[in-house]
């Protein structure tokens, strides 16, 4: 069997690597594009040492590649550029072909009105955007299956999302007064110079950011909007922890008073028993878990006021936050095994 020919455009950044690595060790594909405008040329090795030991293409500008021999695209663009890009590349019936997996922000608010309230930027592929899918495959895996623009979610969405939705749905919490504190480490700021990256910047030390406007919270609050058939506002504030990767969110909710907190773990474990990539579990989760792998772990705790749960969630924001939840779509709508690629071990100490 031909192996389906994969181009990745934005290689040269964190998650354009996350998904080189990943991709090296799936049987049913090859990595045929290395795309990165600005380091055209060079060899993907030079940015990054570590993948030296394969032999991978040489990174090319977006106008060198012949995209009439390749079946997927990933695109690992900074948000507001992605929908440029793909609309140019799909356009007038060109490469109607591709299967596009889009890692940025662009394709994951269906209103654009709503994506240029966060984005603070007109959405230019409009007639693109209602063939896009919000791609969270646990919850919209029958959805994912039939298109062919997946909307990768976002990193801090993506450990919310999961144990939120299921509970809402199934109107075992109250959609008021919902609360989501989460930690990221720095790789999720991307690979580009920010002075509050910087070494002396972050290490030892922990820092709240974006506090009340940060972008993710368009997203979590459609998708939990979706869940409950009307509308729902969070209050959400990320951190910035000094570690490489990974993110913690600790989540707190109103429990409807006719349940209780086993209804909630029951839930979850009925949810998530057949899911091989997330996990329900007694202890109280750590980064470490999963780190470098495609995982998310999640637990329920009672809080010590009246009618409050405690929900902590981890996952690896550059696997299951961003390239591992791409591959594992990308499986989905290749109609491959889910795990292909991934069954990967968590890196500890």
């Amino acid at each position: 069997m031909k192996k389906l020919q994969i181009a990745i455009i934005g290689a040269s950044g964190y998650t354009g690597a996350e998904l080189i690595r990943i991709l090296i060790n799936h049987k049913k594909v090859e990595i045929a594009a290395l795309i990165a405008n600005s380091n055209a040329g060079q060899k993907i090795e030079q940015l990054y040492p570590h993948l030296i030991h394969y032999n991978l293409p040489s990174l090319q500008k977006i106008d060198e590649v012949d995209f009439s021999k390749i079946d997927v695209v990933f695109g690992c663009l900074p948000h507001t550029t992605s929908q440029e890009t793909f609309k140019n590349l799909i356009s007038e019936g060109k490469n109607s072909h591709l299967k596009i997996i889009d890692l940025s922000a662009d394709f994951r608010l269906e209103d654009p009105e709503i994506y240029k309230k966060w984005y603070d930027h007109e959405h230019i592929a409009q007639d693109l955007q209602p063939k896009a899918v919000y791609a969270l495959p646990e919850i919209h895996r029958n959805k994912i299956k039939k298109s062919n623009l997946i909307a990768c979610p976002g990193c801090y969405p993506t450990s919310a999302l999961l144990p939120l939705i299921p509970l809402l749905e199934n109107g075992l919490i109250l959609k008021e007064d919902i609360i989501i504190d989460s930690k990221s480490g720095t790789s999720g700021a991307g690979r580009s110079v920010k002075q509050g990256n910087l070494f002396c910047e972050v290490n030892e030390s922990v820092k709240a950011y974006s506090i009340g406007k940060h972008r993710h919270m368009g997203e979590i609050e459609q998708e939990l909007s979706k869940a409950t058939n009307s509308q729902v506002e969070i209050d959400f504030t990320p951190h910035l922890l000094p570690i490489n990767r990974g993110i913690i969110s600790t989540i707190y909710v109103k429990l409807d008073p006719k349940f209780s907190i086993e209804d909630i773990k029951n839930c979850l474990q009925t949810k998530y028993e057949d899911e091989f990539f997330v996990r329900v579990i007694d202890g109280e989760p750590n980064i470490k878990d999963v780190v470098g792998t495609n995982f998310c772990v999640m637990t329920v705790k009672k809080a010590r006021t009246k009618n409050k749960v405690i929900i902590v969630s981890v996952i690896d924001n550059l696997c299951k936050g961003a390239s591992g939840q791409a591959v594992q779509n990308m499986n989905i709508i290749c109609g491959f095994d889910e795990k292909e690629g991934l069954e990967l071990a968590p890196i500890f100490p």
